[in-house]
């Protein structure tokens, strides 16, 4: 044992542990041709990106807004595509609208600047739109063509200012319906004349024993439950060669009075009466006028109702060449004068308005009802001039007139026909209530008429 005394062994200090130097890692390169196929694949993405921005911004700048009435998307839609698919920078929105209040919508969305680009209007409205109505410009169709192409009402009623300013799709008109039942039970064939119609109304109206109407010979004389009497009315004295921006005057008072006679003389219609599409449709009434769709409601109301539509009766003619008159009211398509598409929207009417694209929407909307809307073009009549329906209206519209005297218009309070319809309404209430006489009554309403053809500036103050 080593002496207790002796030093014992001191321990060695550590030596410090010097890290490990690593050799740096290697520098990965990628391949050149890496580089240059994504910087391809970028450029690519990019070309894309902007073309397809472009392509979007420029078909976006060509969509055309076109307000419709009647029509569901399903019966144009096949049609727009159409013209889509070989205008393909053109893209369609049909937006149907709803009748209620129209006339007041479309006007502010025209103020406001946030308006359709076509839009369609009533074939009276033309007073009340022309400062928003564009010109149908000669490039797209030329005033010769124009009047070879539609019916000369056409022409007429939508012509403003310089030039045409709506493209109608279809045409419709008075025309008279006949119970063919009541006609062929009473062995009667219908009038052709208004003297004929008088005195059949009065051999096919039937009262009970207290002198009740239960079957009435034709809806006329009154305007609270004659539907369409602004029509009837006015047809009435443009056959009689009235003038009724001021209808006065000897002729103007017989076409008044004649219209009153069948409340006031001659018994065969009443106040008591339900409205006159109403009797009709319940085989109640033996001759009632109305424009073509009325079809629907009647049909829809008695399918089992036997009935079809004649000519318009005339007044005697001197020369059996001449057309007979009898009284359109229809819709056409305008394009907005501060729309940016114009040319475009204008171009799009004139291929809805081809032969071709009209028999297309006809049959469409034959699908969905039992027939379309009447051809407005002349070179289609022969298509329809022996349908039950329509073709009493074809066969008379070359004769057509109009004038603002239009029922189911939705033109508002303050719309053109509304106003007319009460001044001439008023003359027709005070003569079939005796009130008045047929002078005084179309001096009131002549005063009347005159202030709202100033309003719309049809006439000098």
């Amino acid at each position: 044992m080593p002496p207790q005394n002796s030093p014992q062994p001191q321990p060695q200090a550590q030596q410090p542990v010097k890290p490990a130097i690593l050799p740096p890692l290697p520098k990965r390169e990628f391949p050149k041709v890496i580089i240059w196929i994504g910087l391809v694949v970028v450029v690519l993405i990019l070309a894309f990106v902007i073309f397809s921005l472009l392509t979007k911004s420029k078909t976006k700048s060509s969509a055309i807004v076109w307000w419709g009435l009647w029509e569901d998307d399903a019966n144009v839609s096949s049609l727009i595509s159409a013209y889509e698919s070989s205008h393909p920078n053109v893209k369609i929105t049909y937006v149907k609208q709803s009748p209620q209040d129209y006339r007041e919508r479309l006007t502010n969305a025209l103020a406001k600047g946030t308006g359709p680009d076509i839009f369609r209007f009533h074939n009276t409205w033309v007073p009340m739109f022309k400062n928003d109505l564009d010109v149908l410009p000669p490039s797209a169709m030329s005033p010769a063509e124009y009047a070879k192409t539609f019916y000369p009402v056409a022409s007429s009623d939508l012509t403003s200012g310089t030039g045409i300013v709506g493209i109608p799709l279809e045409y419709d008109a008075l025309t008279l319906y006949i119970n063919e039942d009541i006609f062929n039970k009473a062995g009667k064939t219908p009038p052709a004349t208004w003297d004929e119609l008088r005195n059949l109304a009065s051999q096919l109206t039937v009262k009970d024993d207290q002198g009740t109407i239960t079957q009435s010979g034709v809806a006329m004389g009154r305007t609270e439950n004659v539907d369409h009497w602004p029509e009837i009315l006015a047809l009435l004295m443009i056959q009689n060669g009235v003038d009724l921006s001021n209808p006065t005057g000897k002729i103007a008072e017989d076409a008044l009075s004649f219209f009153t006679y069948f409340a006031s003389t001659d018994g065969v219609w009443d106040v008591t009466l339900p409205p006159s599409t109403q009797a009709f449709a319940s085989g109640k009434l033996a001759m009632y006028f109305g424009p073509s769709w009325r079809t629907f409601e009647i049909s829809l109301a008695n399918p089992n109702l036997k009935f079809k539509t004649v000519p318009i009766p005339q007044l005697p003619k001197d020369n059996p060449n001449q057309p007979d008159i009898t009284y359109a009211t229809y819709w056409a398509e305008g394009v907005w004068s501060k729309s940016t598409k114009k040319a475009a929207a204008w171009d799009f009417l004139k291929f809805l308005s081809t032969q071709d694209s009209a028999q297309k929407l006809f049959q469409n909307e034959s699908k969905v009802r039992s027939f379309g809307e009447p051809y407005s073009r002349i070179d289609m009549a022969n298509l329809l001039n022996t349908h039950p329906i329509l073709g009493s209206i074809i066969t008379q519209a070359p004769g057509a007139a109009s004038w603002y005297l239009a029922s189911r218009t939705f033109d508002g309070p303050t719309g053109i026909n509304s106003q007319m319809a009460n001044y001439f309404g008023d003359a027709v209430n005070s003569m079939s209530e005796g009130n008045t006489t047929p002078t005084k009554a179309l001096e009131a309403a002549a005063q009347g008429v005159s202030q709202v053809l100033v309003q719309y500036r049809l006439i000098a103050k």
